[in-house]
Formats: C-alpha cells, sequence, structure tokens
C-alpha cells in the first residue's frame, strides 16, 4: 500500500489525477467480458443484470459548498486506481431502495433531500437540530480517496468529499459519560420503497465507540467525484469509516445520539452471530458466508472472473487505527 500525506513535503492526488474521466466511463468492454467465459449463463446473466445497472442515470450535479480543497489529514488519501463514477454510483448495498445491487440506483429518485435536518442529542452539552446548509459549512470540505470494502468480498476506491466527523463531535461538546455515538438513518416508505420488503427493523441504526466516531479518518460526507452525494449512495450525508466494513457507514443520516452504553445496531441485532459491533476490516477473521482474506475490486476488467486481491488489515489503515484496539482479541470482538 502506497499512501501520501500533504505533510513533510507530499500533497494528495485528487481523482483526476489518477484515473481520467474517460476511463471512468468506458464501461462496454468491462461489461461484454462479464458476459463472456468459462462461467457461461451465470455470468451472462450477471452481465445484463450490469447493464441494466449502468444506464445513464442523470449525475446530481456540482454544488459549490463541494469544491473543497485536498485532505489535510495524515493518510487519509489513498493512491490506488479509482473506481469508475458509473460503477460506484449503480452498484450499491442501500436496502431501503432495494436489496439487489442495481435497486438503489433505479429507485432511489423518490428521495427527497431538501429540506433536511440531523438532530443530535444524548449526552453533549449542546444538543440542536442542524439543518444540512449549516452542517455544509460547519468545516472546510475535503476530498479524500479511501477504500470501501463490503463484507460480501467486494470493495471500490471513491474520492469522497466531506469533512472529519470530530468537527461536529467538538461543536456539540460531548460529557464525560459519554462514550459512544449512535446515528440513525431515514426511514419514510413514502419515498423507501424497501422498507416494506422487512429485511431489518427500521430506522437503520449504527454505532461507534466515541474515540473511533473522534478518529480523523473517521468522514461526515456530502459528495464524492466532487459532486453532491447521489441519492443512491446516501444523499445528503452520511457516514465513512474507512477502516471498517461498509454497512457500518449509514446513509442518509437524521440523527445522531451520544450513549453511555454500547448501541444496539441493525445487522448486530439480526444476525448477532455474522454481524460483530465493531465490524473492522480483518482478513483473519471469516464471515460465516464469506471468506474475507480476498476481494474483488468492482469494475476492473474481468469483472467476476479478475484475480481476486489480498485484503487489508483495518482495509489498508492499521498505521493509522491500529492502536485504537491495542490489546483487544479482535476474533471475540469482530
Amino acid at each position: 500500500m502506497i499512501i501520501k500525506t500533504s505533510r513533510n513535503g507530499f500533497q494528495h492526488p485528487v481523482a483526476s489525477e489518477i484515473t481520467s474521466r474517460a476511463v471512468y466511463l468506458d464501461r462496454r468492454r468491462w461489461i461484454q467480458n462479464m458476459a463472456l467465459g468459462s462461467a457461461g449463463l451465470g455470468l451472462a446473466a450477471w452481465g445484463s443484470r450490469e447493464a441494466v445497472a449502468q444506464a445513464a442515470y442523470p449525475r446530481p450535479g456540482k454544488l459549490v459548498p463541494l469544491t473543497g480543497g485536498r485532505s489535510l489529514v495524515a493518510g487519509a488519501t489513498t493512491v490506488e486506481a479509482v473506481t469508475s463514477y458509473q460503477h460506484a454510483s449503480t452498484y450499491n448495498n442501500f436496502y431501503e431502495f432495494g436489496t439487489d445491487k442495481a435497486d438503489p440506483a433505479r429507485t432511489s429518485g423518490t428521495l427527497r433531500t431538501r429540506p433536511w435536518t440531523v438532530a443530535v442529542e444524548g449526552l453533549v452539552q449542546k444538543p440542536g437540530t442542524f439543518d444540512l446548509d449549516d452542517l455544509l459549512k460547519l468545516a472546510p470540505m475535503e476530498e479524500r480517496v479511501y477504500r470501501l470494502r463490503c463484507v460480501e468480498g467486494w470493495s471500490m476506491v471513491i474520492p469522497w468529499m466531506g469533512y472529519s466527523l470530530a468537527e461536529l463531535i467538538k461543536r456539540v461538546e460531548p460529557m464525560g459519560s459519554a462514550k459512544y455515538m449512535e446515528f440513525v438513518t431515514l426511514a419514510d416508505q413514502t419515498m423507501m420503497p424497501g422498507l416494506r420488503s422487512g429485511v431489518l427493523d427500521w430506522p437503520y441504526v449504527e454505532g461507534l465507540r466515541l474515540d473511533e466516531a473522534q478518529h480523523p479518518l473517521s468522514m461526515l460526507v456530502f459528495g464524492m467525484y466532487g459532486e453532491v452525494l447521489p441519492n443512491q449512495n446516501g444523499a445528503p450525508v452520511r457516514l465513512i469509516v474507512p477502516w471498517k466494513y461498509g454497512f457500518k457507514s449509514g446513509k442518509s443520516l437524521v440523527k445522531i445520539r451520544f450513549t453511555e452504553k454500547q448501541p444496539a445496531t441493525s445487522w448486530n441485532l439480526s444476525a448477532p452471530q455474522e454481524y460483530g459491533f465493531y465490524s473492522n476490516v480483518n482478513p483473519e477473521v471469516s464471515h460465516p458466508r464469506w471468506s474475507q482474506a480476498t476481494e474483488r475490486r468492482i469494475g476492473e476488467e474481468g469483472g467476476l472472473l479478475a484475480k481476486r486481491r489480498k485484503t487489508l488489515m483495518f482495509n489498508g489503515y492499521e498505521p493509522q487505527v491500529g492502536q485504537l484496539y491495542a490489546g483487544m482479541d479482535l476474533k471475540k470482538f469482530y
């Protein structure tokens, strides 16, 4: 892994310096590769579904608040080929809009992101409700290129726009008794057809230890690829915790609560034998249904037949976050 920082004379790359926009949009050969090969009809069906997902969904467009500079956080930007915008915006887990990877891009147009507020409550000195515009102006925007690793065994590399979650935490002044943060996402059946499936108890809830949330890499995100977040990627504001599996990064946040006790989280409640509270990326701890030793990078030539890459401990961010778990049994606290 190669990581550059803006300290000590280094500069962070932006997405356009890593992979050109033309390469982002070149999907034809990838789809053809997915539909061919030894897997026969199975791969062809998968490729057909991907072709539907790659349809020309409208991009949300740029906003002035999302034109911030490069990240100033050491280790926050990884130097790897960036996943194409088309893949990152059409291959998603967002069960509020459906359980198929292509569902969110097709169905999330019903999500209304204005007006939008995020309530902050619990063990803080300054609770309150933040309008989206207030959140956008809370701290300078940064672009950070983070790996995103899904527990199902696939990964992406995405340039996110936002700032460290610690900026919001400082503003609300947690009490000494606050040890955890709970993140609650929108649950509105009039806008989210997937809520009718009952696949989880809604609303979707996730949580972090307070020291995890305060780590500079933990990020409140409002955009990606220099543009406003698409609905299917968690608009208008989401969490990104890059050393944890993707489901820990709640989308479309509406409430943040500071607590003394570890919050009950959606997947941990649904299947505690499969999803622990910490959910750090760990190649040595397998999910009961998927090995975590390797991963498939979405968008790489060859699709399902592409060579898998080794999964990195803490998703490659061990130098930055490993100390948070010093002395812990990571197989017990998975």
